[in-house]
């Protein structure tokens, strides 16, 4: 395994959206602990002012912003606000803002709730990325992390809505990621595997509309679930100088060995692998 030196993103100007909660909450912790100066995004004023407190080295070029990343307007006026702060130079977004409702079978799914959704989950990533690539093209370098995972791989019943999205995530960062090669700009998604936040009480409040998930969504409360240090130590090395040269994938930080060195030459080296494309099978990459 790579041994992660503890200050490996020191001085990375990072912006992260959904990052007063979840997912972003572990992240954001960790990229702080590793130097880097965040630049926190979420809709939610009260628990990104929590989040804040929580963490040990903000400070300096560091901020928080409160936004809306499915608004346009909204987006790019922030992302103008952080590129001041520093100094046209921002290394690494990572799109983390995401919603699971609505849950249940789609001929009951309220249209509106759908289309909330996929404002937030895709459009959402496409704003941000939209805004932070005149900069990153600008310096002839920048990283990219798409949160996906939930549906991406395989059909999720009960959840159309959020996997359709996440599904779009992916295709729309394996399409960027050739259109950026000449550019020096990496752009990966990464599945987190079952985490227990916030979606997890959604699962379990929707009750029978979940389907067959509810029962594993019980047994997640019990267990735990997954390790939230897998997808921290993932998202650390894909901000990282040691993961230049992959882009265009979707890598799962449960089951892929990405850490790994051969499976890393593997990733640079062969399109096919972590791909979103039929499989026969199998999910991810095996050993």
């Amino acid at each position: 395994k790579i041994q992660k030196p503890t200050m490996m993103l020191k001085n990375k100007n990072i912006i992260l959206t959904g990052a007063s909660g979840g997912i972003g909450k572990y992240v954001a912790q960790q990229c702080d602990a590793q130097g880097a100066n965040l630049f926190l995004i979420s809709r939610s004023h009260d628990q990104l002012e929590n989040q804040i407190k929580t963490l040990r080295n903000l400070g300096g070029k560091s901020a928080s912003y409160v936004a809306d990343v499915s608004d346009e307007e909204t987006v790019i006026e922030t992302i103008g606000a952080i590129n001041l702060r520093c100094e046209n130079k921002i290394h690494v977004l990572i799109n983390n803002a995401g919603v699971q409702n609505p849950i249940g079978p789609f001929i009951g799914n309220a249209l509106k709730e759908w289309k909330d959704n996929i404002s937030i989950n895709l459009f959402g990533t496409i704003n941000m990325t939209h805004a932070v690539l005149p900069v990153m093209r600008q310096n002839n370098y920048g990283k990219i992390i798409n949160l996906s995972g939930g549906g991406s791989t395989g059909p999720r019943a009960n959840f159309s809505a959020y996997s359709t999205a996440k599904t779009a995530v992916v295709r729309f960062t394996e399409n960027i990621a050739v259109e950026l090669r000449k550019d020096n700009i990496f752009i990966n998604a990464v599945s987190p595997g079952a985490i227990n936040t916030s979606m997890l009480g959604e699962i379990i409040n929707s009750g029978k509309l979940a389907g067959a998930e509810l029962a594993k969504a019980l047994e997640r409360e019990k267990s735990g679930g997954d390790n939230p240090q897998n997808i921290m130590d993932l998202i650390s090395f894909l901000v990282s100088n040691e993961s230049d040269g992959i882009s265009g994938k979707l890598i799962s930080a449960v089951w892929d060995p990405w850490d790994d060195p051969k499976f890393q030459q593997l990733l640079r080296s062969d399109d096919s692998i972590a791909s979103l494309r039929r499989i026969d099978n199998k999910y991810y990459y095996q050993k």
